[in-house]
């Protein structure tokens, strides 16, 4: 199993860890952020498909800031993809 961490711009989360193993996602943990969003995600995550997870994620926004924590667990994941 795979572990990455990676640093979100432009929301309140501070840092976004998770696993990938066989293209399946696991243990994606947010520091920061709303609590009750991040943990909601991450459980709804669990085992997920990480790139149909990217296409689903990716976009999403809150309010006014063009991103959100769910479009920066996206990237992260796409970058991860991608390595």
């Amino acid at each position: 199993m795979e572990k990455y961490s990676y640093t979100p711009k432009g929301v309140c989360a501070r840092k976004i860890d998770f696993e990938i193993e066989d293209g399946k996602l696991h243990n994606v943990k947010f520091t920061g952020g709303c609590a009750g969003n991040t943990l909601a995600i991450s459980k709804l995550l669990e085992g997920a498909d990480a790139a149909h997870t990217v296409e689903i994620l990716k976009g999403n926004l809150c309010g006014f800031k063009g991103t959100s924590c769910a479009d920066q667990l996206a990237l992260g994941i796409e970058q991860a993809l991608q390595a």
